[in-house]
């Protein structure tokens, strides 16, 4: 059911999707589907939950392996690749159903409500990170770790991954490479 939601979300976008369709791209009856996410709304809190961790096993972001390699890297690049390959892969899982989130958020309180923890998850896994950062290697002079964790937040959002990979045709790839370098810029370490 959530793979023949995906698609339809992807597709049609959240407004554009209903129970009954989702029933007929999984081949169930729409009692089926009611009985076992209740709402539209959790079909798509229970996707974006799943894509983004890459499996339905409750582990949080910070303590799946790829966080817990960026947090215990030896050096700041190193942990800043681990950060930016982390979220490369989870954005090919989740990029698109992110910004059916993100759109569905503009006209829907209760999914801004999703967007909004989703964001505010998102900013404190950054600061997590920053923190580990500032372990290794101090901030630059100036640089508060709020800020750091701004720029971070900013540079490594689906918001601009959808903008460059989806809309500008750059290589997942180019996307991590880029912003590497800008947070290696940014926090003045060695790429």
């Amino acid at each position: 059911m959530l793979e023949g939601a995906l698609r339809l979300f992807i597709a049609h976008g959240y407004e554009g999707t209903t129970i009954e369709a989702i029933a007929r791209e999984a081949g169930v009856a729409i009692q089926t589907v009611y009985f076992k996410f209740g709402n539209k709304q959790t079909i798509l809190k229970e996707l974006v939950d799943v894509r983004v961790a890459g499996d339905d096993e409750p582990i949080p972001t910070l303590e799946r392996q790829w966080a817990r390699e960026a947090m215990g890297a030896a050096d700041v690049s190193t942990q800043l690749r681990h950060q930016v390959e982390g979220a490369r892969e989870i954005y090919a899982r989740v990029g698109d159903l992110l910004e059916v989130l993100r759109n569905a958020a503009l006209s829907n309180e209760e999914i801004a409500t999703l967007w909004e923890r989703n964001k505010q998850q998102r900013l404190e896994v950054q600061q997590h990170f920053i923190k580990a950062f500032a372990e290794k290697q101090p901030l630059p002079s100036g640089l508060t770790p709020e800020r750091a964790a701004d720029i971070s937040y900013g540079l490594l959002g689906p918001e601009l991954y959808n903008l460059l990979v989806s809309e500008r045709g750059w290589t997942p790839q180019e996307w991590a490479d880029w912003v590497h370098s800008g947070l290696c810029h940014h926090l003045q370490c060695d790429a």
